[in-house]
């Protein structure tokens, strides 16, 4: 949620802000709903302080053997007038707060301007296409061949969007969560979390996903829960509340969940194979930290992620997404997108974000800058570190033999227990 106070100070930058993000708000209408909030609460407390007095007044009265009945009307009205404007107040307050949540965070102002994913700029590329001396086949052709996922099945379980992973496919898929974990927690010095896969609508508030998202969550009605789209809403969310210490800062958490998001029946489900699930695994990395170190912070957690691409020897670019395609939270963002040879597209498997103190304003993350001194909000950060199914295919298609073998990459081999999947391993 944006400060409002800067918002005061400074709303042409929010408005122009916003307008590169491909949205008009009327930041006069928004600062005039504000404006009658504090009127109110004035007013409010005003007249609260005039109820009190007059109260008072009624057992001065008392004790001076005058007639009570006009002083406690008296009170009693302003009392009446009191409770009618903190209930004006807070309905104003509340629609102001609605108003707020639906507003994205304003991107950085290095953040290039752009409409859509067209207007997102390459920044850098890793390695090249792997190249075939036949036809490579996509995954959708290559797993059922190899009976390591199950399509049809996954579908009569659960319908569209849901697969079965079958067995070397499902101890790959299980390799590469436990190569991720133990890379990220053993070498950059991450701590691991289990974190619960339902949440309360709170959590989902702190990072962003309610309002503005709650059509694309699967909600447990029953008992007020959401299954979480991604492990950054329990872990961002950990520490909600508290006040950390300036030495206890970054702090890095990694995670791994299952996702669930309703977004493939829109977009995804008419995709062939696993590009798009509604039930897919990810690791997640997310940091805590200081405001002024925020913007280095996200390219060394951009480094993590791309080292994982690297020992997978996996073909990778990096998207600066332009305003127009910034997530709601996002600040700056960085795609990292992997190549398929099989289908001949480019891949997401993680992506990189600061959301300033977006999240922690929602959140209530702060830290004392220094002993005694008053509590500021984080930044808060986080990254796929990576996403699946999407790094199954592209291990699968990169590593694909002529015989419709696949070959393990090294770093995987002692997570795997073998070199090679084949239609008779």
């Amino acid at each position: 949620m944006i400060d409002l106070t800067q918002l005061r100070a400074d709303p042409k930058r929010f408005a122009d802000a916003w307008q590169c993000r491909g949205l008009s708000v009327d930041v006069d209408a928004l600062l005039a709903l504000d404006s009658e909030v504090r009127r109110l609460k004035t007013e409010s407390e005003s007249k609260r302080a005039e109820a009190n007095a007059a109260s008072k007044a009624i057992g001065k009265a008392a004790k001076e053997g005058r007639d009570i009945n006009e002083a406690r009307e008296h009170a009693r009205l302003l009392g009446e007038e009191a409770k009618q404007l903190d209930a004006d107040r807070s309905d104003k307050e509340n629609e102001l707060t609605d108003q707020l949540l639906g507003f994205p965070n304003p991107c950085l102002e290095s953040v290039p301007v752009g409409k859509d994913e067209n207007d997102n700029r390459v920044v850098d590329t890793w390695g090249s296409a792997a190249e075939f001396d036949f036809a490579p086949q996509a995954h959708w052709d290559l797993a059922p061949e190899l009976d390591i996922i199950d399509f049809e099945r996954g579908s009569q379980l659960s319908g569209s969007g849901f697969v079965v992973y079958k067995g070397l496919g499902a101890r790959l898929n299980r390799a590469l969560i436990n190569y991720f974990l133990q890379t990220l927690v053993e070498e950059f010095n991450y701590t691991e979390l289990g974190v619960p896969l339902l949440v309360s609508p709170e959590a989902m508030q702190g990072t962003g996903q309610l309002p503005k998202f709650g059509d694309q969550l699967y909600k447990c009605t029953d008992d007020d829960l959401y299954l979480i789209p991604t492990a950054e809403v329990p872990v961002t969310n950990y520490l909600a509340g508290e006040i950390l210490e300036a030495e206890q800062l970054p702090m890095q958490f990694t995670a791994y969940t299952p996702c669930f998001r309703r977004e493939a029946g829109a977009a995804g489900v008419g995709t062939r194979g696993i590009t798009r699930m509604h039930q897919f695994d990810k690791v997640e990395m997310v940091w805590l930290t200081q405001p002024e170190r925020s913007e280095q912070d996200l390219l060394t957690m951009r480094s993590h992620a791309e080292t994982l691409l690297q020992r997978l020897g996996l073909h990778y670019r990096i998207l600066e997404l332009c305003t127009g395609d910034t997530g709601f939270s996002s600040a700056r963002t960085y795609d990292l997108e992997v190549w398929s040879p099989g289908t001949g597209t480019w891949l997401e498997v993680s992506s990189c974000s600061i959301f300033t103190d977006f999240q922690a304003r929602r959140a209530k993350l702060r830290y004392r800058p220094e002993a005694g001194a008053k509590p500021n909000l984080v930044h808060t950060l986080n990254g796929s570190g990576l996403a699946l199914p999407r790094s199954v295919i592209a291990v699968l298609e990169t590593y694909q033999q002529a015989d419709g073998s696949v070959r393990i990459p090294d770093v995987l081999q002692p997570f795997m227990g073998c070199e090679q999947i084949s239609k008779h391993s």
